[in-house]
């Protein structure tokens, strides 16, 4: 039986545009939630086709790039907890992660009984599936890497320690796909548009 509130999983994912990040840090340029998840999906599948091509991976791109795009849909309902918080200790760490999953849940009950089980097999396989979660991880810090530079660029000094930790961060997780997309991928981010467009 159909309920009441069954219809609005779709209008709830549509207000991620209404949730910014990086909200300790004076930004030049806000970035919210969908532009997030959207750049995390094109980077984890760009990580997935390198791996595949490069590295001899054989993992599925387009799977990868749609848990992706819902890895951060429950901050529709947390909002977006600033890194240096949720990781303040370990107390708080496993409280949000309690509090990530009830939204989870109410975003799933958000939807009728036949599409409930497609989209609840997406969330188990971020919480679930570490091998193909890590290249979500992977992209969520290059991501955030991306931000950091292209604040910088700006001249806001605010984001220089958080780009050399995020790059930490991502090198830690000696992943060869990850260094390949740093080394040949994030240099044009530095670069104007023209540069960027030029052919030769």
């Amino acid at each position: 039986m159909e309920k009441k509130n069954d219809k609005n999983f779709y209008a709830m994912i549509s207000r991620m545009k209404f949730i910014n990040r990086w909200g300790l840090m004076r930004n030049t340029i806000t970035e919210n939630i969908a532009e997030h998840s959207f750049e995390t999906a094109v980077i984890a599948h760009g990580l997935v086709v390198i791996g595949n091509t490069y590295f001899g991976k054989n993992i599925d791109a387009d799977k990868v790039a749609v848990m992706a795009m819902f890895h951060d849909t429950s901050e529709i309902i947390t909002g977006d907890m600033p890194t240096p918080v949720k990781y303040f200790e370990p107390g708080i760490e496993e409280a949000y992660k309690n509090v990530e999953t009830a939204a989870v849940n109410k975003l799933l009950t958000a939807l009728p009984d036949g599409l409930r089980e497609c989209y609840k097999e997406i969330y188990n396989e971020n919480e679930n599936n570490k091998e193909l979660y890590r290249y979500v991880k992977a992209a969520d810090k290059i991501s955030a890497l991306i931000k950091c530079i292209e604040e910088k660029n700006m001249g806001n000094t605010d984001f220089i320690s958080a780009q050399e930790s995020t790059l930490n961060a991502v090198k830690s997780m000696n992943m060869e796909e990850a260094e390949y997309f740093i080394t040949n991928f994030l240099p044009p981010y530095s670069n104007t548009l023209d540069e960027q467009a030029a052919m030769d």
